[in-house]
């Protein structure tokens, strides 16, 4: 047999529903808004909304990447280790290639339209899409725009698979791997976790490997929080300890937050003036995002552990809703940010309508039909949705999102 049964674990599926509605409502539809650059801006962009993005963009897709980490350890119990790496295929690799060709070319059209550097149709558009590479003065969003989540993933579940495998299915491994979790089981864990990205975060080049353009963390951060994830949930000792100090790390988080934004946007030291002032707020970054990370997991194991209907329905929409919801986003936006309205109704115009066009294309472009299921990384049916039966599925890719 290739599988066995594993059992689910709710919190994990509650808190990556949770964080993909939080990238899309707290996230992407405010970066309208923001003073940062975006592919359409409005005409007035405000500091405090900055001050929120930069907030959220400390603990956001670290949190999608922990709980990828926490969730391929369930994989690799259910798993064998060539049905996993097809279900990262099917999963990750084709819905990421189908959008870099398709839907997120429509990013890269409005940008260029809002900026007058393109004028015409889409599909005039389209032939140019392909002229250079985007982020190098061209147009191919090779990294597939919000789809990057989608090719890091990919890429960190083949190089690390090998290195799970054996903290798995070997003793030495498992001997390591439960000493990882019995030291940071310890109430100093924020300080050990946020260690290595503290090094890591000093030492790179911000113009290289260090870049930070991508969610507000290097790609060779990243991988630490997905470690973490696969830590955490190999360890139960590790896990009440986050769940006992939730309610510190919450304070914790609260503080360092606090001082973290201050010591980010205040002038009287501008940290791109000042080397020791820039140095310091990437330190505090290091420990914002594991306070906020163990605060949230700690809530999410003590108050989200429960099954329910909408969560088997919202979970299986979770990845085709993260892959739609930029494009939906960005095309609305282009048309309400033009409007003379208050910028406020702008922002909620935007909300709205994006996720209710998100979910009705899902539900009526995405779920009922097998070709569009597989391009978006769902499970295959074996009827028709519309007939009343049991949906079976003749295949199930290994969740690693």
């Amino acid at each position: 047999m290739d599988t066995k049964s594993v059992k689910r674990i709710f919190y994990l599926d509650w808190l990556r529903v949770i964080a993909i509605l939080a990238i899309f409502g707290l996230h992407h539809a405010t970066r309208f808004f923001d003073t940062d650059d975006w592919f359409i801006k409005n005409a007035t962009t405000y500091l405090s909304v900055q001050v929120w993005l930069e907030f959220c963009t400390s603990w956001g897709m670290p949190l999608i990447l922990i709980i990828s980490g926490a969730s391929t350890f369930l994989a690799l119990d259910k798993y064998r280790p060539g049905k996993y790496i097809t279900g990262l295929f099917l999963r990750l690799f084709i819905p990421l290639v189908v959008g870099i060709f398709t839907h997120v070319a429509l990013h890269i059209y409005l940008e260029r339209l809002s900026t007058g550097k393109f004028s015409g149709s889409f599909f005039e558009f389209y032939p140019h899409y392909f002229d250079g590479m985007y982020g190098f003065g061209g147009n191919f969003a090779w990294m597939g725009s919000h789809l990057w989540y989608l090719e890091l993933l990919f890429i960190l579940s083949l190089v690390f698979l090998p290195i799970f495998i054996w903290f798995k299915r070997t003793s030495v491994g498992r001997r390591v791997l439960q000493n990882m979790g019995d030291l940071l089981a310890n109430p100093a864990a924020v300080l050990l976790l946020a260690l290595p990205a503290t090094l890591l975060i000093l030492n790179l080049d911000e113009e290289g490997p260090g870049n930070t353009s991508l969610g507000g963390w290097s790609v060779v951060i990243y991988p630490l929080f997905y470690i973490a994830g696969f830590v955490i949930l190999s360890n139960q000792r590790l896990q009440k300890s986050i769940v006992r100090m939730r309610w510190i790390h919450l304070g914790m988080g609260v503080i360092f937050s606090a001082v973290y934004l201050f010591g980010e946007f205040q002038t009287i030291y501008p940290t791109d003036h000042f080397l020791l002032a820039n140095r310091l707020v990437k330190v505090l970054d290091c420990f914002v995002v594991w306070s906020w990370l163990l605060t949230v997991m700690g809530f999410g194991m003590v108050h989200l552990n429960v099954n329910t209907p909408f969560l088997k329905y919202a979970n299986e929409a979770a990845l085709p809703f993260y892959i739609l919801h930029q494009t939906v986003v960005v095309t609305l936006g282009y048309f309400v940010v033009q409007w003379a309205i208050p910028d406020l109704l702008k922002y909620f115009i935007i909300l709205i309508v994006s996720f209710f066009a998100i979910m009705g294309l899902y539900e009526f472009g995405v779920r009922r039909f097998n070709l569009m299921r597989f391009l978006f990384g769902m499970k295959w049916l074996t009827r028709p949705h519309g007939l009343q039966a049991k949906e079976t599925p003749l295949k199930e890719p290994a969740r690693t999102m």
